[in-house]
């Protein structure tokens, strides 16, 4: 059987549970059709670059999808009759991804990102460099005293 990645974008009016619910569903439609659901992520709620049906996040889902084309054609079909999806994109793939897709891998990144900052934030340790306000009142001070002290 062919091999799919499927992505959906649920409103972000949607509950994770709902979300959950709906991805079970879909999953049950595959499996009744003869297919198997490899794996499933749910990526969370993220910002969109521009407003979908006025919502501007969603709650993103992947499934790696192991089914005949009916099964795909009909959670195609259900997904546009439920107001909660907002966009999917079904892609035929040659192999499924071993592991964590790139957005968990990215998640994790910036969580391992963060741990290594620690307490000093984004900026790092400064230290007792002279601002440059401080810099410039000192060099007008020199041009005003004609570089004599």
């Amino acid at each position: 059987m062919p091999l799919y990645e499927h992505v959906y974008l649920a409103r972000q009016d949607a509950s994770a549970q709902q979300v959950d619910e709906l991805t079970a569903q879909l999953k049950g439609v595959v499996e009744g059709l003869g297919g198997s659901v490899k794996k499933t992520e749910y990526w969370g709620v993220k910002s969109l670059s521009y407003r979908l049906r006025k919502n501007r996040k969603a709650h993103l889902t992947l499934m790696d999808i192991d089914a005949p084309p009916p099964a795909i054609n009909e959670i195609e079909r259900l997904e546009r009759l439920n107001e909660d999806v907002l966009r999917y994109l079904t892609i035929r793939v040659d192999a499924h991804e071993e592991g964590p897709s790139a957005m968990m891998r990215r998640a994790e990144r910036d969580r391992d990102r963060d741990e290594r900052r620690g307490e000093r934030g984004d900026r790092g340790e400064r230290g007792d460099r002279p601002r440059d306000r401080d810099r410039r009142r000192e060099d007008s001070d020199e041009t005003e005293n004609g570089g004599e002290d």
